[in-house]
């Protein structure tokens, strides 16, 4: 897998703070206003909402904060209005990156998305230049501890999984963005317990990121991207060795 699922490994050990749970939080409420606006505010019926509130679930979002969010989107009462925005673009050492954005100002949103990337020695791109170079996936992560190789490979592949990819401590799971609810319900219903569960880019290929300078500057603008209130995703095609990616983190 690329450097940025190492990345994002290193930021759970480390855990959230409450800053960065309020953060998450104001994520997964946007997220859940824009699936009940764009798909209904059933979640039986919207796989997109289902998913968010899974997700806002396993992140001990109360459930008051949840349906206020899905009436929001639904216009049952007031709130704000998102636009959903991909930007594209080559972070240094010719990393492909792209940024998710809910946002309601795009004006406000790209201008700060330009100078994150400009600083960091990057550029914004046009639309398309780097989406080519990834696959939209279901991801689910699993803790290698108390869970058996073999058994979970049965239950993932026999819930109509694509793959499962073995790291140093934990076990990723790949499936098709139409499977994924399934693949994620089932393993659910069999006790097994998620570290994240979400649709995701999967880089095709990576790019090996070996210079210390190099590797510093994009994941402090990885970290920029993430930390913006915009921003819900970021994902970027570089891979770091795991001595280096320490060092750094």
């Amino acid at each position: 897998m690329s450097g940025h699922s190492k990345w994002s490994t290193i930021k759970r050990k480390k855990g959230a703070n409450d800053a960065k749970r309020g953060k998450i939080f104001t994520r997964l409420i946007k997220e859940i206003t824009v699936a009940a606006g764009s798909g209904g505010g059933d979640p039986e019926g919207n796989p997109r909402l289902r998913s968010a509130i899974a997700t806002a679930k396993a992140e001990n979002m109360p459930k008051d904060n949840i349906a206020r969010a899905i009436k929001k989107g639904t216009g049952e009462i007031a709130g704000e209005v998102y636009d959903e925005i991909l930007y594209e673009g080559y972070g240094p050492g010719g990393v492909a990156v792209l940024v998710e954005c809910l946002t309601d100002n795009r004006n406000r949103t790209v201008a700060d998305v330009r100078h994150y990337f400009a600083k960091s020695n990057g550029n914004l791109g046009e639309s398309g230049c780097v989406n080519w170079m990834f696959d939209k996936k279901g991801l689910i992560v699993v803790d290698k501890e108390g869970v058996s190789e073999e058994e979970l490979m049965d239950m993932a592949l026999e819930a109509g999984a694509d793959d499962v990819v073995e790291e140093d401590t934990e076990f990723q799971i790949l499936t098709s963005p139409d499977d994924f609810e399934d693949v994620r319900g089932s393993l659910e219903e069999g006790g097994v317990k998620f570290l994240d569960a979400s649709i995701s880019m999967i880089p095709q290929n990576t790019i090996d990121v070996a210079e210390e300078k190099v590797a510093k500057s994009l994941l402090r603008l990885i970290e920029s991207l993430e930390d913006h209130d915009d921003v819900q995703n970021v994902y970027a095609n570089f891979d770091i060795d795991d001595g280096l990616m320490e060092l750094l983190s």
